[in-house]
């Protein structure tokens, strides 16, 4: 196995790892809720591990089909995921916060601070263009080999 689908699998492990325990966490928020709900960026962090994990194993799919040079696939696999990791733990931080509901609703928050415009423009920008520049990438390396 090569690095890039060692990375891919230990993602997969991580991410669904993640969504087990906030899962646990989730459950202890909803059974402390008056409203019997955990917040909203738990559950959404929970939700996204697990689908992160899977998404994870299809790209471990993409990897082995593909006939890309293995830097190629690494890095397009290592966009990806690190863009997986860091929306999971901006989930995770604001529902254990509870600063907020809505993490692009102006003005935006973490914690008590307030986070510049300019810097959830970047990020949610950078996240859009390693997302799919990232699984395009790999997309054409499995349609040169199938086609």
């Amino acid at each position: 196995m090569d690095i890039t689908a060692t990375f891919t699998i230990v993602g997969a492990g991580v991410f669904f790892l993640t969504g087990l325990v906030t899962g646990v966490i989730k459950y202890r928020q909803i059974m402390a809720s008056d409203q019997g709900q955990a917040h909203p960026y738990i559950d959404i962090c929970h939700r996204a591990s697990l689908l992160y994990a899977f998404a994870s194993i299809l790209l471990l799919t993409f990897v082995e089909i593909s006939q890309l040079p293995v830097i190629v696939e690494l890095v397009s696999v290592s966009a990806l995921l690190l863009y997986f990791a860091a929306s999971i733990l901006i989930y995770l931080i604001h529902g254990l916060l509870k600063d907020t509901d809505n993490q692009l609703r102006r003005p935006f928050k973490l914690g008590h601070r307030r986070v510049p415009g300019p810097l959830i423009s970047v990020f949610m920008w950078t996240l859009i263009a390693a997302e799919m520049g990232g699984f395009l990438v790999l997309f054409y390396g499995v349609l040169l080999e199938v086609l």
